[in-house]
């Protein structure tokens, strides 16, 4: 009786044993839960995580990041979620008003660009006539494919500090994003370094960290829409502009209206191309295969019809 006793107490000591194992094994193989604010920190971050969690975005397309309004309902969902990440409080400017509503700390707040140094915005405000914000300090990181490293990086940095024991696996899941990413910096570096024309002409100044790694002058107009036609005073001054400077391209952030690129190639001799500050993709161009690749390689692309061409140095308009 007694020996049936010890054994069925080591055998109650080896279930209880077993059972807490399992849910050791459980709680640190549960997936994570991170949420992420617009498309190139989520791709940024699904790069990282891999299937070791699952990782949301707030801000889809058509959506201003800038004047996004957390809800109740994201609150909420902030106090389940593990890690909340972001670019810096100078893109997503209402990022301060979810850390006061995280009032029990459980997520952990992640800022994508860390320590990195932001450049003085060159943006005007007449490319912000929609909206009240306008950048002290240029946000737009994400388009200089050696930012884009860091970025990673540091949101790689920051989840290993959150999730020690997920580590190697993190390691893992960015080697090839990070390879990849390092053969577009290449692929820019070699194809700027040959440059004709240092100078490119945007109607929006998102580029600043492009021009500075890879030895570019960016060059910004105002006055100038994709929607709407220029007035007939700034088209003369526009016309008078380029003929001064020899420019070909004008680059806008989205496919200008024919009316427009009718009227700038009638009048002006100019030609319109893309540069895309891929602040989001849509599900349509996501079922196309497009991802932040295939966009930076098309800016590439539209560059270097500018870039690969010999041509007055081109200074800025004077007002």
């Amino acid at each position: 009786m007694k020996h049936l006793y010890q054994f069925c107490t080591l055998l109650s000591f080896f279930l209880m044993s077993l059972g807490f194992r399992s849910y050791s094994v459980l709680a640190e193989t549960q997936p994570i839960k991170v949420m992420t604010t617009f498309y190139p920190i989520y791709t940024f971050t699904k790069a990282v995580v891999g299937n070791t969690g699952d990782v949301t975005m707030l801000i889809g397309p058509g959506m201003e990041i800038h004047d996004f309004e957390p809800s109740t309902k994201i609150m909420i969902e902030l106090e389940k979620t593990d890690d909340f990440i972001y670019l810096d409080p100078s893109m997503e400017t209402w990022v301060a008003q979810l850390e006061k509503s995280n009032s029990s700390r459980k997520t952990n707040m992640i800022k994508a660009s860390g320590e990195m140094i932001l450049a003085t915005s060159q943006e005007s405000p007449e490319e912000h006539q929609k909206e009240e914000h306008v950048h002290e300090v240029d946000p737009h990181l994400w388009l200089s494919p050696r930012r884009a490293i860091q970025l990673v990086e540091n949101i790689k940095d920051s989840l290993v500090k959150a999730h020690p024991d997920l580590a190697s696996q993190f390691e893992q899941n960015v080697a090839q994003y990070l390879k990849q990413l390092k053969e577009l910096d290449e692929d820019y570096q070699v194809a700027f370094s040959q440059a004709k024309q240092k100078s490119f002409v945007t109607q929006h100044a998102a580029f600043t960290y492009l021009a500075l790694d890879y030895q570019l002058q960016q060059i910004a107009i105002t006055g100038i829409s994709a929607d709407i036609e220029p007035s007939a005073k700034r088209l003369i001054q526009l016309i008078d502009y380029v003929k001064k400077y020899e420019i070909k391209y004008i680059y806008f952030e989205k496919s200008a209206s024919k009316n427009l690129a009718r009227t700038l190639a009638s009048e002006a001799n100019l030609n319109i191309a893309v540069l895309n500050p891929l602040e989001s993709l849509t599900q349509e161009e996501i079922k196309k295969g497009q991802d932040y690749f295939s966009v930076m390689r098309a800016n590439l692309k539209a560059l270097r019809l500018t870039t690969d061409r010999a041509s007055k140095a081109v200074e800025d308009e004077k007002d």
